[in-house]
């Protein structure tokens, strides 16, 4: 049974507690801009050291020097649950160690030129929860 869109609300939250919902979770999306298009790329994650590293299936020249992710978490029979976006500088992992170390801890979908690791640093992060409607 689905909850009725009407009695659903969208309350922003902390910066602080976007990250929190953020590091909580492993699966998200890259969002870039790549000619006249969005492009949207399944991706893993993890939040170390203030930076958001990203195992994504997308070649590394295509990524742009900015980059958006995106992570949610929506349970579909509620319609209940969260949003998190962080936007900001990316650059590529191309140290050999560190890159050895994501690629052993982070699952990627593909393995080879589109495998790539990123870093990204968040200049921007919002988050809403998608909760009730008190009456």
């Amino acid at each position: 049974m689905s909850t009725a869109p009407a009695s659903l609300r969208m309350v922003e939250v902390s910066g602080a507690e976007a990250l929190w919902l953020l590091e909580g979770s492993a699966l998200g999306r890259l969002v870039y801009a790549q000619r006249d298009l969005t492009v949207l790329r399944p991706s893993r994650h993890t939040w170390e050291y203030g930076r958001l590293v990203v195992r994504t299936p997308a070649p590394a020249a295509a990524v742009p020097a900015t980059a958006t992710y995106h992570v949610d978490e929506v349970r579909a029979a509620t319609g209940t649950g969260w949003s998190v976006t962080v936007a900001g500088p990316v650059d590529v992992i191309t140290e050999p160690d560190e890159a050895a170390h994501y690629q052993r801890t982070l699952d990627g979908w593909s393995h080879g030129p589109h495998d790539t690791l990123l870093r990204l640093h968040p200049k921007t992060v919002t988050g809403f929860r998608l909760a009730r409607a008190e009456a």
